[in-house]
């Protein structure tokens, strides 16, 4: 838990969490700081599994996976490959298409394109791929952190160094007006969806860090105000992104659905957050499963 990502704040959260219902569970827990004495810590405490409460960098990125495959420790959550690929916005959305998954189109500017192009070039070149409005937001990162809806020409640099504060690489995306949804997945060969949640932001006009961590920052409603259909489309994407990004365990799959009631897939999250405020728990609540039951199943899950 915890971490060097900007996201170490809802990572503590969640860990704070994790141990308060593994110990009503009945388990013997001790929690670990990402610091230059973790490979000793977990080698001493000889753990029978990690439960990993990290978001971020070197989090859910595949870095601390990668760690302990080599430590021989089983993890919950996704593996390397998995949770690099979904870090990695313009790789998951390279694959998205490739599986006919409808996705806003997207545009990555790095920060050394700025020292060797124009910056009028640049912006034309990236909003003749994209249409406007555009969302522009860091590569690499989470919990909507530099992310910013850009309706204003104007305010287009402005948006790209805001998300240069977070990575040295930013998209820049098509921006999708319609109704915020979100479909957590329990599973690894034969994963299930549970129920579809919109998200109706109250504190900003998207569902920023700020809507997403603050009680009260947002409304989630169980079941979202879509046609049925829409839900069921909506769970057969998530449960797809799932699979062909190699997911296991849970993901947390968040959508846009347009004007004409079509579903485009956002990004997944590989190791969704689990605050009191989280998207996962309330799925998992409406599905009549317990956060300490949801805890377990995911712990299972990784020793499958």
């Amino acid at each position: 838990m915890g971490g060097k990502s900007g996201e170490r704040e809802v990572s503590l959260k969640t860990g704070c969490n994790f141990m308060e219902s593994l110990k009503r569970s009945g388990c013997t827990v001790a929690s670990f700081d990402i610091d230059d004495q973790l490979i000793r810590n977990l080698q001493e405490y000889q753990a029978e599994l990690v439960f990993l409460a990290l978001h971020g960098k070197y989090g859910e990125d595949g870095t601390i996976q990668g760690m302990l495959e080599m430590m021989g420790l089983p993890y919950t959550g996704s593996g390397v490959l998995a949770s690099a690929l979904a870090m990695d916005k313009m790789m998951s959305k390279r694959i998205f298409a490739y599986e006919n998954i409808p996705t806003p189109k997207g545009v990555c500017i790095h920060i050394r394109d700025l020292e060797k192009e124009d910056r009028g070039l640049i912006k034309e070149r990236t909003l003749q791929k994209t249409g406007w409005p555009v969302v522009i937001k860091p590569l690499l990162e989470g919990s909507s952190l530099g992310v910013t809806i850009v309706r204003d020409p104007d305010d287009f640099w402005k948006a790209v160094e805001k998300a240069f504060q977070y990575d040295q690489i930013v998209l820049v995306e098509q921006f999708i007006s319609g109704v915020e949804i979100t479909v957590g997945v329990l599973g690894n060969n034969e994963p299930r969806a549970l129920p579809v949640i919109e998200i109706v932001p109250v504190l900003g006009g998207f569902y920023d860090y700020e809507s997403k961590y603050t009680i009260g920052g947002s409304d989630h409603i169980i079941p979202a105000r879509i046609p049925q259909e829409v839900q069921e489309l909506a769970s057969k994407l998530a449960i797809h992104t799932h699979i062909v990004l190699g997911c296991r365990g849970y993901s947390r799959t968040d959508l846009i659905v347009d004007k004409e009631g079509v579903p485009f897939v956002l990004e997944v999250n590989t190791l969704p957050g689990m605050t009191e405020t989280s998207l996962v728990p309330d799925a998992a609540r409406a599905a009549g499963i317990s956060f300490d039951e949801l805890l377990l199943e995911i712990g299972r899950l990784a020793l499958e």
